[in-house]
């Protein structure tokens, strides 16, 4: 840890990511640095559990995509079982579900892997100070999630004990839907008529990432296309149009 009026300490980092030539790029630049050292690299996640148990990092750099087990997966389990290493995720998405979840399981930050080394550097050093740190690409879409979470914690409010026509606006019912909430609002404008890519840009997420939604809402729903999951949920009540 970094005190003011003392000599830096050295900061111990883990890579875990299943591109060796990234990995060495990022290793080359970090040892640059007088307190920062990398002393241990591996490609997925079973292995950065094993490296951390033997090495005792300070910082885990943490890809999402890996082989064997993901990153989000291999976070919660290295928060778990070792809480005193702190994690930074490093990924290529910046879709704020990516963020939530990683957060979620115990990141301290996430980056994205086009970032200038000046400013990884600079995460890093923060997260070991005690703070957390989003790369600001991302921060704007994740205050507009968390803006969107409150608005329909708010609509579900207004409209408890009434109908959603009372309550004046277009909803999802979740009781005895399969659907997950971002699911829901995927369907809702999919009933809207929207392409994939309104979608997108209206949930600020990615065309494929809206795909994906897709996908899963047809496969619970047991449908073949996006009509006749529009259908399905108008007569089950989970569309108010």
């Amino acid at each position: 840890m970094m005190q003011a009026g003392s000599a830096k300490a050295t900061v111990r980092i883990v890579i875990a990511d299943d591109h060796q030539l990234f990995r060495e790029g990022v290793k080359r630049i970090l040892n640059m640095e007088e307190d920062l050292d990398v002393v241990g690299e591996c490609g997925n996640g079973i292995q950065v559990l094993e490296l951390c148990n033997q090495l005792r990092p300070d910082i885990v750099l943490m890809d999402i995509n890996m082989p064997v087990e993901n990153g989000v997966v291999a976070t919660e389990k290295l928060r778990e079982f070792f809480p005193e290493v702190k994690v930074i995720v490093l990924s290529i998405h910046d879709d704020e579900s990516y963020v939530f979840e990683t957060l979620r399981k115990g990141a301290s930050g996430y980056l994205l892997k086009d970032m200038e080394p000046e400013s990884l550097i600079s995460a890093i050093r923060s997260v070991v100070a005690g703070h957390a740190y989003i790369h600001p690409k991302v921060t704007g879409k994740l205050i507009n999630q968390l803006r969107r979470m409150t608005y329909l914690d708010e609509v579900n409010e207004a409209a408890d004990g009434a109908t959603m026509k009372e309550a004046n606006v277009k909803y999802v019912h979740t009781n005895n839907s399969p659907l997950t909430r971002r699911e829901a609002e995927v369907l809702r404008l999919m009933a809207e008529g929207k392409s994939n890519r309104a979608i997108g840009e209206h949930l600020f997420i990615s065309e494929k990432t809206v795909k994906n939604h897709v996908s899963s809402i047809l496969q619970k729903m047991e449908v073949d296309d996006r009509t006749q999951a529009v259908i399905i949920a108008i007569k089950n009540g989970w569309v108010t149009l």
